[in-house]
């Protein structure tokens, strides 16, 4: 599997920001860490050795950021409101330098699909919905669409807009919901420990609100937050892309 590590100064973000890229050909995956982890988080805990097969086959190109958690809502230091500026920093970086950079690396028509687990679920969510004219899809694993989850209480209109439960309700921008619409939405979740499955459905609901199409799979009770679920997940859905 041929692998490269990228890294460039983000203007956005005012720091270093590396990018593991897997694979030679096919559509674009771009992969946002869980919680409070790094670029290789998905190699290390063996997903993308999972995603091998596919990768060598030439049907997909895996591009892996950092996340910045540790810097905004994750970090119990900060005032919420700076939380809220640098999380929309990091949506920045991911639109106007990330997604140029994977155009780069492959062409301008190639799709680039965001995917995440937990709550790089939310993020990747976000980032499909915000910019459908950028980016073709999302797989959501194991996520909460609710960012006020994570936010210790505040909420202010920054938080508002980068919750999907909370602002697709209100979309009213008809060429928006279009090319919402025409993107590919998978939604999964498992009904083991840790999970939560009725976060996933509500959010369907909302989905299903709007008229936007979507796939929702519920894995069963043996299924838990952890990344054995994800390592069998993700091969799995991606086999039906």
């Amino acid at each position: 599997m041929h692998r490269e590590i990228h890294q460039w100064f983000s203007p956005a973000l005012q720091k270093e920001m590396p990018v593991s890229v897997y694979g030679h050909y096919g559509y674009a995956l771009l992969m946002i860490p869980t919680a409070a982890a790094d670029y290789l988080e998905y190699e290390r805990f063996e997903l993308i050795s999972m995603l091998q097969p596919l990768i060598d086959e030439g049907r997909l190109k895996v591009f892996s950021v950092n996340s910045i958690n540790t810097e905004s809502w994750m970090n119990k230091a900060m005032e919420g409101a700076h939380k809220a500026i640098r999380h929309n920093q990091f949506n920045q970086y991911i639109f106007e330098e990330v997604i140029p950079f994977i155009q780069n690396k492959t062409s301008p028509d190639t799709p680039v699909i965001s995917c995440g687990a937990s709550f790089g679920a939310l993020h990747a969510m976000n980032l499909f919905l915000k910019r459908p004219d950028m980016l073709q899809g999302v797989i959501a694993m194991s996520g909460i669409y609710d960012l006020t989850e994570y936010t210790d209480g505040f909420y202010d209109d920054q938080v508002y807009f980068n919750s999907p439960i909370h602002y697709i309700p209100n979309l009213t921008d008809h060429e928006t919901l279009e090319k919402i619409r025409k993107g590919k939405i998978i939604i999964a979740s498992g009904s083991g420990s840790f999970e939560d499955p009725e976060a996933n459905r509500r959010f369907s609901g909302v989905l299903n609100s709007k008229s936007i199409p979507h796939q929702l799979e519920i894995w069963g009770q043996d299924i838990h937050h952890d990344w054995t679920t994800w390592r069998k997940m993700l091969p799995e859905i991606l086999n039906r892309v």
